[in-house]
């Protein structure tokens, strides 16, 4: 049985700056007056606010287009700011903390929908799945039958072992593959992966490299031309993280130097404008920033969402505030 939906007058208002898929766009808007800006921030939206931005309390946002300092200072009743994701980074919460806003996230609601991603990527890129099939539609039967590489007993190297990189790394342990990851220290609770504490060192042992950190300035460009030489012509790069973490013209340079033998990229710095040297390249296996998005996955963020929303407005403990 569905929730009964909250009367017009008594839904409290929700600046959506984010796009909503429509199963989530109905389920917020039977408990809030959604004000949707899908363009993020900006002086559009200013303008479209005029004087109610003085009284709006609630804010939707993602990792990506976050909402900075300046812009939390144009909502002088803002009281919560939740992040439809598991991703913060684009989010001041320095400053938010400062003035007593909420922040909130929704960690681990899409972890499982995003190593399966991940692993679809592995092996899209090893078997070469996109080049072959369209070799058998052109006819080219027996011309692309050669051998290609797969996951059985490979390398796996997991940049981040959060709730993604340890999902992921079970996958993989299907697959038989042997599993390295680096953070900045240990995780007691993993001791079957092996921690490497040297990122350069993770790369050169890796077969397929996967990124899965945060994002954010501490880890922007973290996968440079150096750490791309590292993985090697055999080495295939998986990026299921943020945009930000790959250094774009690094990974083009790379490709056109044969010094990889592939990447996946679920995520692009400048998305969604795509290099043409990547929408060339046979190598490069590209998905327009969805590895999260399955219905379960993306019902439990929004039910993650709407429990944060609704516990604020009741005076109650949030259920996952963002960290620190």
């Amino acid at each position: 049985m569905s929730e009964p939906m909250t009367h017009p007058a008594e839904r409290p208002a929700l600046l959506v700056l984010i796009p909503l898929q429509p199963a989530a766009r109905a389920a917020l808007a039977r408990h809030f007056e959604l004000i949707e800006h899908p363009e993020g921030p900006g002086p559009a939206l200013w303008e479209r606010l005029g004087e109610r931005a003085q009284q709006l309390r609630l804010v939707l946002s993602n990792g990506s287009t976050g909402l900075d300092a300046a812009s939390q200072q144009r909502l002088p009743a803002l009281g919560l700011i939740a992040s439809f994701g598991a991703g913060y980074e684009g989010i001041d919460v320095a400053a938010a903390r400062a003035r007593g806003i909420a922040v909130t996230h929704t960690p681990g609601a899409n972890h499982a929908t995003v190593a399966d991603h991940a692993l679809a990527l592995m092996l899209g890129l090893a078997r070469g799945l996109l080049p072959l099939d369209a070799a058998v539609r052109q006819g080219r039967w027996h011309s692309a039958r050669a051998a290609r590489p797969t996951l059985n007993g490979a390398r796996l190297g997991l940049v981040g072992l959060g709730h993604i990189g340890a999902a992921i790394a079970r996958r993989a342990e299907a697959f038989e593959m042997e599993v390295l990851y680096h953070t900045r220290q240990p995780r007691p609770e993993h001791t079957r992966w092996r921690h490497e504490p040297d990122l350069m060192a993770l790369a050169r042992a890796a077969d397929y490299l996967v990124l899965a950190c945060p994002g954010g300035p501490a880890t922007r460009h973290l996968a440079d031309r150096a750490l791309l030489q590292a993985l090697g012509p055999q080495g295939y790069l998986i990026n299921v993280a943020r945009g930000s973490v790959l250094d774009t013209p690094a990974l083009i340079e790379a490709l056109a130097a044969d010094e990889i033998a592939g990447a996946g990229l679920d995520v692009l710095e400048d998305e969604p404008a795509v290099p043409p040297a990547l929408a060339a390249d046979p190598r490069v296996l590209l998905t327009p920033h969805m590895a999260g998005r399955s219905p379960q996955a993306q019902q439990a963020q929004v039910e993650n969402v709407l429990a944060n929303l609704q516990a604020f407005l009741a005076g109650q403990a949030l259920l996952t505030p963002v960290p620190g």
